[in-house]
């Protein structure tokens, strides 16, 4: 069975966080789960790269950005936004 975008993006963040996937909640946000700015844009290239996606995402100014980073389940919102629209 392949894994969803959720499992894939919440893998890619656990990476990032050196967590286990089962640590990461919905809830939480990037900094609740101890990851900064830097592994902030390591994820969103990975998730890039995992997903062939671009990811309308300023490093600079995440607050000024269309990809909402808010927590975990809005990354994963997003996400899936972008996969069903690069499918249309």
């Amino acid at each position: 069975m392949t894994d969803s975008v959720k499992d894939k993006v919440i893998r890619i963040i656990a990476e990032q966080a050196m967590l286990e996937p089962s640590d990461i909640e919905m809830t939480q946000s990037l900094q609740d789960i101890g990851i900064d700015s830097l592994g902030l844009v390591e994820s969103i290239f990975a998730i890039e790269e995992e997903f062939d996606i671009q990811v309308p995402f300023n490093a600079n100014e995440p607050e000024a950005s269309e990809f909402d980073i808010s927590s975990v389940a809005a990354i994963v919102g997003a996400v899936e936004g972008l996969v069903a629209a690069q499918k249309s």
